[in-house]
């Protein structure tokens, strides 16, 4: 078993390094309007002209800065601080706060809505870099935008937070993330990465004031290490909110019957837009909502949630393939399957059962992320021109019409896959 676990740390270290993160640094640098171009579509082609979004710039951000922490390379670090620049120069609204949801090829605002989910990637990134380097300016930003969350999207009637806003924070009719989602004002995806980032600023936070307290000597690329202590008070109220997240999954989102994630709600939780079940989020929300207690620490909390982690996760099976892939998601009230294979779906299998075999040493756990993996290196990867594909189809044919990078496509869920097996104990 230990040789089998080194072997996969290897492989994933190779797949991480030469695959995903070359491909980006290599292909995606915009040398003319600065930061990174939108879009290479599913043949490989540069749409040079193609908007940039700000889930994908956060993503990327996220990546490198999560890869220079562990592996400590310049050159990823420089990639970092490319966009981390271009996120403060282009995507924060410096005049109402938050976070553009696109701008143009030049790095002018184009849909200028504030969508909590991609603020919420903003601060992902950001407290990544901070956690990496100690940049302060990146500590900062992360916190306003944590401010402007808490400010402008929570909802302090019937708790949780709201989809999106204008510009201003005023109203907005059309909360989707995308066309592929229903209408409604709160949803598990947009809350599962706002519980993410709170985690990783909180615990960006923690890291910076135990190493400040003995006396840390930053390594060559740290930014303004000094004074990075954040107000008590600040700390506690992060405290707070990644408390009341993990209640609001546990008491809201969950089913309590099927033991799923529900997908969309009315303001008042009243579960919207069907009986819908969605593998991938189910499997990559049971180690993010773990990896939230963890990160808070409170034993209670731990001894609440563990069940339900597991739960969760033998819910997600439901999707499993014999091959060990997972297809995307179910509506049970019209029979509707959607079982293509997603890049992303197979890379957040792979982490939640890791996640299972480290904590609570189900074998069965470590045999299922083994299948995914070999999988995903025999089905998904691209290894003549990089990265991987969007997925596959049903049939066995490869998804050739969506992005290899993009507004959705980013080096982030396989990146983070590799980076979670590299770092883990296990």
């Amino acid at each position: 078993m230990k040789d089998s676990v080194s072997a996969l740390k290897k492989e994933m270290r190779d797949v991480l390094e030469n695959n995903i993160l070359r491909f980006w640094s290599d292909r995606m640098l915009d040398r003319e309007n600065g930061g990174f171009y939108g879009r290479i579509d599913g043949h490989d082609n540069l749409i040079p002209d193609a908007e940039k979004g700000a889930i994908l710039n956060a993503r990327i951000l996220w990546s490198f800065a999560a890869a220079y922490r562990v592996l400590r390379k310049p050159e990823y670090l420089a990639m970092a601080e490319r966009a981390k620049r271009y996120i403060i120069d282009h995507f924060i609204d410096h005049e109402y706060g938050g976070v553009f949801w696109s701008v143009d090829a030049h790095g002018h605002p184009l849909d200028t809505k504030k969508q909590s989910y991609a603020i919420g990637f903003t601060i992902y990134g950001l407290s990544e870099l901070a956690r990496a380097t100690g940049d302060r300016e990146a500590l900062d930003y992360a916190l306003d935008l944590y401010d402007c969350i808490e400010e402008h999207a929570f909802d302090r009637e019937y708790n949780g937070y709201i989809e999106a806003r204008t510009r201003e924070w005023g109203e907005i009719a059309d909360m989707r993330l995308s066309e592929l989602d229903a209408n409604y004002p709160k949803s598990q995806n947009t809350h599962l990465h706002i519980i993410e980032p709170y985690a990783n600023l909180y615990r960006c936070i923690q890291e910076l004031n135990r190493a400040q307290s003995c006396n840390y000597v930053p390594s060559i690329g740290a930014v303004l290490p000094v004074d990075v202590a954040v107000p008590q008070e600040t700390t506690a109220r992060l405290e707070a909110s990644l408390r009341n997240l993990i209640s609001i999954f546990t008491d809201h989102i969950l089913n309590p019957e099927t033991h799923h994630l529900d997908l969309f709600f009315d303001m008042d939780w009243t579960r919207g837009a069907g009986h819908l079940e969605s593998y991938g989020h189910d499997i990559e929300c049971s180690w993010l909502m773990h990896e939230a207690a963890l990160v808070l620490g409170d034993k209670s909390v731990l001894q609440r949630v563990e069940p339900i982690v597991r739960m969760v996760a033998r819910a997600s099976e439901k999707g499993l393939r014999p091959d060990g892939s997972m297809i995307h998601e179910a509506n049970l009230d019209t029979g509707h399957v959607d079982d293509d294979l997603h890049w992303w779906v197979q890379a957040e299998n792979v982490v939640g059962w890791i996640n299972i075999y480290q904590h609570f040493g189900d074998e069965d756990a470590l045999e299922k992320a083994v299948r995914c993996w070999e999988y995903i290196k025999t089905q998904l990867i691209d290894w003549e021109h990089g990265e991987w594909h969007w997925s596959r189809h049903p049939d066995g044919s490869l998804n050739l019409t969506d992005d290899k990078a993009g507004f959705w496509k980013c080096p982030y869920h396989n990146s983070r896959m590799c980076l979670e097996v590299i770092e883990r104990a296990f």
